[in-house]
């Protein structure tokens, strides 16, 4: 079957994703931006309502535009959704959507040969591959003694509508991430919560800046430069007590407790031996990155993850990740899109092109 031939393909118009494109056009390199979705907006597009800009940093500074006004009130699925869409049409970005993408392979054993990009939509073929995937679309959902057996209802974050629908419910919530304080905050002005988490959440007083991002990013970057599965930029940089964290912690709906042994048809076992009750179990546990149609690849290292030399999988230099370990939330995922294509310029067949009318 013929494939479509472009020096890049993107998988994915997230914001890593519209970064790459943004500079693989300054480049004047030949791309194609294959995206899963309906339209624009990448994951923010399925973000529960609640969820407003305010509390929402970095993820609109794209490159190449000014940053628009942004209402802090306004829902992030819907400024975040518009946003991305004028982005893409007035860069006149090339994204092809929905298309999903089922594999990546090998052309041929030529360590600079081209790859093979296959989708419900037909083929392409590129000398090097930006995969923007992120991980919103693989939820983890721990595994439990006794999970099945729960007569209430269980459901990730990625699944959340709204507290409102909680009301009237003893609702738990396991996870010591951003998205667990945020839903407990919300969720405890409405019904009774309880918090589990597997480690003692750590807390910063202090106001996250430029610096402390850097240095997170840092952190989890030398984990995946190792080989070892990516862990998340917040477990490195900790939980911010922000004003209204700091009010549900004066509700109680901070008062962490140890994780539970087991899960019950009507609530979950304590390591005392009590069981306590509950209507809900949310997990906020966290996603993993979409890569199985990376598969033929064979990227991953005896580790478990995949050895990474910044945005460059080490092993295989036409294949880069952006939205994966340090690049996988907002402070580092518009820099990995511009390193990945620094790092592709350097790739056999693909020099340097003069900049756009964008700046460099």
């Amino acid at each position: 079957m013929s494939a479509a031939k472009v020096d890049v393909v993107v998988i994915g118009a997230g914001q890593a994703g519209l970064s790459a494109a943004f500079h693989l056009q300054r480049r004047a390199l030949s791309y194609r931006v294959l995206d899963a979705e309906e339209g624009p907006g990448g994951a923010w597009r399925h973000r529960w309502k609640s969820l407003r800009m305010a509390t929402v940093n970095g993820i609109s500074d794209l490159p190449g535009i000014a940053k628009p006004d942004v209402d802090p009130a306004e829902p992030s699925s819907e400024f975040l959704t518009r946003y991305f869409a004028g982005y893409e049409r007035e860069l006149g970005l090339e994204v092809l959507r929905p298309v999903k993408v089922t594999a990546v392979a090998r052309e041929d054993a030529d360590p600079a040969g081209r790859l093979r990009v296959s989708t419900h939509r037909g083929d392409w073929s590129a000398k090097a591959l930006i995969n923007a995937t992120g991980t919103w679309t693989r939820p983890f959902w721990p595994i439990y003694p006794g999970r099945s057996t729960f007569r209430g209802r269980q459901l990730h974050v990625a699944d959340y509508v709204s507290a409102e629908e909680f009301r009237g419910l003893h609702v738990i919530v396991v996870g010591g991430g951003i998205s667990a304080v945020g839903l407990l905050d919300e969720i405890s002005q409405v019904t009774s919560t309880s918090w589990f988490t597997r480690r003692e959440p750590e807390w910063r007083d202090a106001t996250f800046d430029a610096r402390a991002g850097h240095d997170a990013v840092a952190l989890v970057e030398e984990r995946v430069r190792q080989g070892l599965p990516p862990q998340s930029v917040v477990s490195v940089t900790g939980l911010i007590r922000t004003p209204a964290l700091r009010a549900a912690a004066l509700r109680g709906a901070l008062d962490r407790r140890p994780m539970f042994i087991s899960i019950e048809p009507d609530g979950v076992r304590l390591t005392d031996g009590s069981l306590h009750r509950a209507d809900v179990i949310l997990w906020a546990t966290g996603f993993r990155a979409e890569l199985e149609h990376l598969a033929p690849l064979h990227l991953r290292g005896p580790g478990g993850g995949i050895a990474m030399d910044g945005t460059q999988v080490a092993a295989e230099p036409r294949v880069h990740l952006v939205g994966y370990g340090p690049s996988s939330s907002t402070i580092g995922a518009n820099r990995a899109g511009r390193a990945a294509v620094a790092a592709i310029l350097k790739l056999p067949g693909l020099a340097a092109q003069p900049l756009t009318r964008f700046g460099a």
